[in-house]
Order: structure tokens, then C-alpha cells, then sequence
């Protein structure tokens, strides 16, 4: 299917697109129609077992937050959000999920993958949740991650020197901005064996 450019997809008619999520975010522009109708096909046969796989995920990953003395705040559809008083932990149950999803077998033989992004900051407490810059932050990393990638911001980098779990390393993906804030941000791959280790170039809208 051709790739809309973003000025001709913005004058789209919401009626030119398969459907639109829960976020107002419009989905599959129907320029072929045969695509778009396969494609959805698909989607409903695995339908049905979507909540099983998602269930599975989200206990994968609560267990190994609490195992490595993490916290999670909140689970909404496919997202999952914890904190954790030491960076060093959270960089460790990163690599444990990502390994841990790769050795896996899903059913159907479906493969699992995960964006994670993780930054060091000082958020917040509000009733049961966390607010402030840092938890933005933390959110855009992981939006320009790929599945099977982790990203770190140059804080966390920071705050692991010393204390990162053994065999991790990291590459600089240099300094890019990330949608909503203020400032580039300095961003890190996480590298360490059982990890996937090549990815296009991050999900940057330029």
C-alpha cells in the first residue's frame, strides 16, 4: 500500500479510514480496499485470543517487577507502567522481560514483543499515580523504541554508572526531540546477550 504523506492524510475525511481508536487516532486510510479488508480479517481471527495473550504479558511483566523491587502503577490496554527506587532495577527487569518474551513459546507460535523505555527522575505521588516530567518522559522513550528494543535516557545512563547489571551495555543513539518536550533528550540502547540487537532507526516523526 502507498504511504500517505502526513499534509495528505490530514485532509482525509475520517470516512477515508478503516476506523478510529479510542484516542481519536484514525487508523488504516482505505486507499485499498482489498488490503485493508484482508488485513482486518486477520485481526478478528486472533481476536478472541488477544485477551489470552495479553493476560499472559502483564503477568510476565508484574512478576518481574515486583521480583526485581519494582512497583506497578498502572495497566490500560497494551500499556504497562512501574517505577522503581533504584535505576539499576528497573534496567534489570527490562532485559529479564525482554529475554524471558523471547524464550517463550505463545500460542500459535506468535511472536511477543515489547517496547520498553525507562528515564530517572523525580516524579510526583497523586492519590495512587505519578505525574510530573519524568513520567513523560519516560513515556515519549518508549514511544520511539521498537518492539524488542529498550531505550534509556542519559539520566538513567547516568545513574546505573557503576551499578548496571552484569553484561549490560549500552549505544548512544545520540540526542533527538521528543514529542512534548522542552529539551533533546540523550538516548541509550540497551545491549546484552539474548537481546535482539538491530532495529530501524527510532520512530521519530520528523
Amino acid at each position: 500500500m502507498a504511504r500517505l504523506e502526513s499534509a495528505a492524510r490530514a485532509k482525509l475525511p475520517d470516512s477515508a479510514f478503516a476506523y478510529v481508536d479510542s484516542r481519536g487516532n484514525r487508523r488504516l486510510p482505505i486507499n485499498d480496499a482489498a488490503h485493508v479488508r484482508n488485513a482486518l480479517a486477520r485481526f478478528n481471527q486472533v481476536g478472541e485470543s488477544y485477551g489470552e495473550l495479553l493476560d499472559g504479558v502483564r503477568g510476565l511483566l508484574r512478576e518481574t517487577v515486583q521480583a526485581s523491587d519494582g512497583h506497578v502503577v498502572e495497566t490500560r490496554a497494551d500499556e504497562f507502567f512501574a517505577v522503581f527506587e533504584r535505576p539499576a532495577s528497573a534496567l534489570d527487569s527490562a532485559v529479564t522481560v525482554q529475554r524471558a518474551l523471547r524464550a517463550r513459546q505463545w500460542l500459535d507460535g506468535l511472536e511477543v514483543r515489547v517496547r520498553v523505555g525507562i528515564h530517572s527522575g523525580y516524579p510526583t505521588m497523586r492519590a495512587a499515580n505519578y505525574i510530573g516530567m519524568a513520567v513523560h518522559t519516560a513515556a515519549r522513550i518508549c514511544d520511539v523504541a521498537h518492539g524488542g528494543q529498550i531505550l534509556v535516557s542519559g539520566d538513567t545512563r547516568t545513574a546505573v554508572r557503576g551499578s548496571s547489571p552484569e553484561g549490560v551495555r549500552f549505544r548512544s543513539l545520540g540526542s533527538s526531540r521528543l514529542r512534548g518536550l522542552p529539551d533533546e533528550v540523550a538516548l541509550y540502547q540497551v545491549a546484552a546477550k539474548g537481546l535482539m540487537t538491530r532495529f530501524p532507526p527510532l520512530r521519530i516523526s520528523r
